[in-house]
């Protein structure tokens, strides 16, 4: 064997050496500095941005910068349809959203928000916390990591005139979020005519007139200055709003696992923050808007009912095209389950 045969084995190993080394780099470099780029209707400003923010800065020093989350606030980057459309285009990697929002995803997650379903925040704990890992693993399925549940609070009417009878409610001009397919079909069962509008279209609408009616939770109103455009809202809730983030699983695959692990620590103890806040500065609000002139309308007890029976009827109509008849019985079995344990006031 002459000398350069001899040496050939020792070539290859440099060689090999050199190649993992490469791509050992590599795979480093994919695995430092990964942006999540998400989007949000939330205001800047609002305790949802300020919650959400401050978990992106822990995240961003706890990981010496390798992970890090820029957030669009404030509807930059358009309605929820909108975030949606891009995330699947590859221009955001997820979205802090509203149910609305996450329904574009997979529309059944939208059995935990049906109208007149909860009758107190715990009852609705409890349903949520039953069905979210079920949730959790349907989006995963289709590519995305939803996170634990956030918050938007019990949904009201909100209006420039009282509304007191179904009539009031039929000659009001209501917006209805244009994706929100529950509310087309409850106006729908109530006779309503509701005026389509994006999120963002709201206020300048209440401003010129174009709608004399809206719903939302308390603190939403006022962080997107909806209560000054309104005077009155209802006692009765509607439902209860939700949202939760959801991220594309093949950003966070770029992730290192102990940063995945940090990153997924992070944000399931932002969440519980948020919610524990939420709720307390949705009560702050609905206070801030009655110390403002608007007065809480005591929702009569037939409009009440007229309400619940529209609700029922939307349930079984939803079933079958939102939601399975399963997911349905799944919700009211949690829920039920949780009434036999704690009596309904």
């Amino acid at each position: 064997m002459d000398h350069s045969t001899s040496a050939r084995p020792a070539r290859l190993v440099r060689a090999s050496l050199a190649l993992a080394g490469l791509a050992l780099s590599a795979g480093t470099a994919v695995a430092e500095n990964v942006e999540i780029r998400i989007a949000t209707l939330a205001p800047d400003g609002s305790s949802w941005m300020k919650i959400l923010t401050k978990g992106a800065t822990e995240i961003a020093t706890k990981t010496e910068k390798r992970a890090s989350i820029k957030y669009y606030a404030g509807g930059v980057q358009g309605d929820e349809r909108d975030v949606v459309r891009k995330i699947n285009l590859g221009q955001l990697d997820g979205g802090a959203m509203t149910s609305v929002g996450l329904s574009m995803i997979d529309e059944s997650i939208r059995v935990l928000e049906l109208p007149r379903l909860y009758a107190s925040t715990e009852e609705m704990d409890y349903v949520a916390d039953k069905m979210w890992p079920y949730f959790q693993a349907k989006f995963e399925k289709k590519g995305f990591r939803l996170q634990d549940r956030g918050d938007v609070g019990w949904i009201y009417l909100m209006s420039k005139d009282e509304l007191k009878s179904s009539s009031d409610l039929k000659s009001a001009k209501i917006w209805m979020w244009g994706d929100d397919s529950i509310v087309r079909a409850m106006y729908k069962k109530l006779g309503i005519s509701g005026v389509p509008l994006g999120v963002p279209e709201v206020e300048p609408a209440l401003t010129t007139g174009r709608i004399t009616a809206c719903y939302g939770s308390p603190l939403a109103a006022v962080a997107l200055q909806w209560n000054t455009k309104i005077k009155y809202i209802t006692s009765m809730p509607m439902s209860y709003g939700i949202a939760a983030t959801v991220v594309k699983i093949d950003v966070l695959k770029k992730l290192s696992a102990d940063d995945a692990a940090l990153v997924a620590k992070i944000t399931k103890g932002m969440q519980k923050v948020l919610r524990k806040q939420i709720r307390k500065d949705n009560e702050s609000a609905k206070k801030q808007m009655e110390r403002k002139g608007v007065k809480v309308s005591e929702t009569p007890a037939d409009m009440i009912t007229t309400f619940d029976k529209a609700a029922a009827d939307v349930w079984k109509e939803l079933t079958g095209k939102m939601f399975t008849k399963a997911e349905l019985e799944m919700v009211l079995k949690h829920r039920d389950d949780y009434r036999a344990k704690t009596p309904v006031k």
